[in-house]
């Protein structure tokens, strides 16, 4: 029982992914969006101070794996970039609607790839997905909504979160474990994305 005191529990695992998280301004773009659509009573509206953009979700982990997940966004070195979200789209699968991005900025998907290789060369087991830039606006929709156009906004990612989730899937709660700064183009340094 290495690392525990006897009779003591096992330490709850920690539930992590990396995120952009946006500032004031994108968050009140973000939700007039989706204050633009009709929402039958059924929908769980997704709370503004959760909104965000996952990049790598890494799921459940150990408390001792945390510095490694640290070490890995430390280490990254990606640009920073302008999102653009103009549209709407409804994925029934998870029942939920977001504000996507049609155009994927080429530093977001190698920041993306980057992680993803980083974090598999530590035997993080991922969801080999392909980015898909999106931010969740609404939870528990059961058919899509009334087509609306949307107005197109921009979020410029300047830096990268690791976050924890917490409260279970009716109500989670982000919390920012670290951060780390998205660079300029010029500042780009050693590690070639």
């Amino acid at each position: 029982m290495s690392g525990q005191l006897q009779g003591s529990e096992p330490a709850a695992p920690l539930r992590l992914f990396y995120a952009l998280w946006p500032e004031p301004n994108t968050r009140s773009q973000i939700a007039a969006s989706a204050q633009a659509i009709a929402w039958p009573d059924s929908v769980r509206l997704v709370p503004a101070e959760n909104y965000h953009l996952t990049i790598a979700f890494v799921g459940e982990i150990r408390s001792e794996q945390l510095p490694i997940l640290r070490q890995i966004g430390a280490r990254l070195r990606a640009a920073s970039c302008p999102i653009e979200f103009d549209r709407y789209e409804y994925w029934p699968k998870p029942a939920v609607v977001v504000a996507a991005a049609r155009e994927i900025p080429p530093a977001l998907e190698q920041c993306w790839h980057a992680l993803h290789e980083d974090l598999t060369k530590h035997d993080f087991r991922l969801d080999p997905k392909r980015l898909r830039p999106h931010v969740t606006l609404a939870r528990k929709v059961t058919q899509a909504p009334v087509s609306t156009p949307m107005s197109r906004f921009a979020w410029c990612a300047r830096d990268f979160c690791l976050m924890r989730s917490s409260g279970g899937a009716t109500q989670p709660v982000y919390t920012v474990v670290d951060t780390w700064p998205l660079l300029d183009e010029a500042s780009k340094s050693s590690k070639t994305l």
